[in-house]
């Protein structure tokens, strides 16, 4: 396979290259473009690294909200002192994505743009309401994951940083797949100033919000609340790592487990 490959100077140098061609990628860590490319799952005519683009990474703390560049690596987000006081579940979460190399290449922004239907990062974005901002627009979470690998980006649009808001108490709860350590469901729950929120990955097309659970939670901020909610089947995934059934029950589960940690 042959492609070419550019090495963005700036943003707006990284969006006229992407905007010239509807077939090429954008490439920060590598680390789900990397592995698609080797299964033959992409074949991109052109990659643009925007790896050096030093102002898309980078955490402050400004408004009641955490901003994130989306360059900033998972290990970088794990690390953050700033983010462990502000949100420490969010840095939990970044701290077991994948293995070291994956949080050492891996990126925030890479994470979403792709969307993987058991990745992390999403039910973080999702469960606290967090804004998703591009070289063009800010997206609210709610509305930016669409389906499997699907978001609301536009092409050649570029995600450049996410803004968390600071929740009253947050927790992330992850049943990994031991191999791969993507989740086979995930839950990560916030109690917020605009309400509760829980967020779910692995166990569908993509991230989405267990509504039932958030009313329980609403009513009664308890891990007992949580377990009690009976979650459908129906639209879950099913494979040889479990049943669309057995996802169902872990949903409140791993629920009452986060509330139980967040407190």
């Amino acid at each position: 396979m042959t492609f070419a490959f550019q090495q963005a100077a700036s943003l707006a140098d990284a969006a006229r290259a992407a905007a010239g061609n509807a077939e090429a990628k954008i490439i920060a860590g590598g680390q789900s473009l990397l592995g698609a490319i080797k299964l033959g799952l992409a074949a991109p005519e052109a990659l643009i690294d925007i790896s050096g683009l030093a102002d898309l990474k980078g955490l402050r703390i400004d408004g009641g909200k955490v901003h994130i560049g989306a360059m900033s690596t998972h290990a970088t987000v794990a690390a953050s002192r700033e983010l462990q006081q502000a949100i420490p579940a969010l840095a939990d979460l970044a701290g077991r994505i994948g293995d070291r190399q994956v949080r050492n290449r891996g990126t925030l922004g890479g994470s979403l743009a792709n969307n993987d239907p058991a990745a992390c990062y999403p039910a973080a974005v999702l469960g606290l309401g967090a804004t998703v901002h591009t070289d063009r627009r800010s997206i609210a979470a709610d509305d930016f994951f669409k389906g499997l690998y699907e978001t609301a980006l536009q092409p050649g649009e570029i995600i450049t940083s996410v803004s968390f808001p600071i929740p009253e108490k947050a927790a992330w709860q992850k049943f990994k797949q031991p191999a791969s350590r993507f989740s086979i469901v995930g839950v990560f729950v916030a109690k917020t100033a605009a309400g509760v929120r829980v967020a779910v990955t692995g166990a569908g097309a993509c991230v989405f919000r267990a509504s039932e659970i958030e009313k329980a939670l609403a009513a009664s901020w308890s891990p007992a609340a949580a377990q009690a909610v009976t979650v459908s089947e129906e639209g879950l995934n099913s494979d040889l790592h479990g049943s669309a059934l057995y996802r169902a029950a872990l949903i409140p589960v791993l629920a009452a487990r986060a509330v139980a940690a967040a407190g």
